[in-house]
């Protein structure tokens, strides 16, 4: 062991991958680092909403997309270490908390500041990657700045409500025209922080607006990313695809408008699983994890991480 101790010193260092823990409320949070040999910079890739684990999947819900193991092995590539979390009550991280619906913004963004210190450990300068609703849980994170943290990368990020952006996103699909009026007073009550009972709800809307998950959302939905970006003053990355059909570009610019030091990458024709569109193939992005990210994206976040 010593011997093995000794030559480690006189060897080069090479870049390492695998799960590491920090506590949580209930059992241990896990992400999965890579670390490259001397490493100036660190990300951490915080997930979206739902049961979205540390790669970007989520196969109950048939999302199969890889995108943030693709982006960490990327920046890996460039000379960038990661963490790319699994949040609490999901996927490493499911022994945290008993439920999984159990949690806040608050928390998550709590959990956030804690993986900036540990993400600390691979390099001295850490930037937070929130992808959609993960980028509101970082714009939360850094209102009380861990002392690492350096800047956000805030990919498909809403600009606003996400009860608005959930009422739109329902309104563009045409089944939907007769569960409208439902939806949106679901919705309101919500944000005035009601709650309804499930059943007294037509029967396709139950499961999205389970009693398990009403308290959740009525807390999601009480947040405007926008109000929340005006009080990060330090460096951004606003990263928007055009071709994103869940984050409008839209929300980018109410975010630039919020954060005037803001670097801007607007992506034509990038879905909002970062990867290229497929014309006439709208969810391969989503299903597909042998498509690579889109082009633009790893190079815009290297020049905002190296400050090019």
């Amino acid at each position: 062991m010593r011997l093995f101790a000794l030559l480690s010193l006189f060897c080069p260092a090479v870049a390492l991958a695998g799960p590491v823990q920090i506590e949580g409320p209930a059992g241990p949070l896990e992400a999965e680092a890579l670390t490259a040999p001397g490493a100036r910079a660190a990300v951490v890739i915080v997930p979206g909403s739902g049961p979205v684990d540390r790669d970007g999947n989520a196969p109950a819900l048939g999302l199969r997309s890889d995108s943030y193991r693709l982006l960490a092995e990327a920046l890996q590539t460039a000379g960038i270490a990661s963490l790319r979390i699994d949040k609490r009550g999901f996927g490493g991280s499911a022994g945290a908390i008993a439920d999984p619906n159990d949690v806040t913004i608050a928390a998550y963004a709590g959990d956030l500041r804690r993986w900036v210190a540990r993400a600390a450990g691979l390099a001295p300068c850490v930037w937070i990657a929130g992808h959609s609703e993960g980028g509101l849980v970082a714009l939360v994170a850094a209102e009380e700045p861990p002392e690492a943290l350096c800047g956000l990368i805030l990919m498909a990020t809403p600009g606003r409500p996400v009860g608005q952006l959930m009422v739109e996103q329902m309104r563009a699909l045409p089944g939907n025209a007769p569960l409208m009026p439902e939806i949106e007073a679901m919705v309101a009550t919500l944000e005035a922080g009601g709650r309804r009972d499930p059943e007294t709800l037509p029967p396709p809307l139950r499961p999205l607006f389970g009693a398990g998950l009403q308290d959740y959302m009525a807390d999601l939905f009480a947040y405007d990313s926008a109000a929340v970006a005006e009080r990060w003053h330090g460096p951004v990355l606003i990263l928007q695809g055009g071709a994103d059909m869940q984050v409008r570009p839209e929300d980018a610019g109410l975010l630039a408008a919020a954060m005037p030091q803001a670097r801007r990458a607007d992506l034509p024709g990038v879905t909002h699983m970062l990867k290229a569109d497929l014309p006439g193939r709208p969810y391969a992005t989503y299903t597909d994890p042998a498509l690579p990210l889109a082009p633009g994206v790893v190079p815009a976040i290297l020049e905002a991480v190296e400050g090019r």
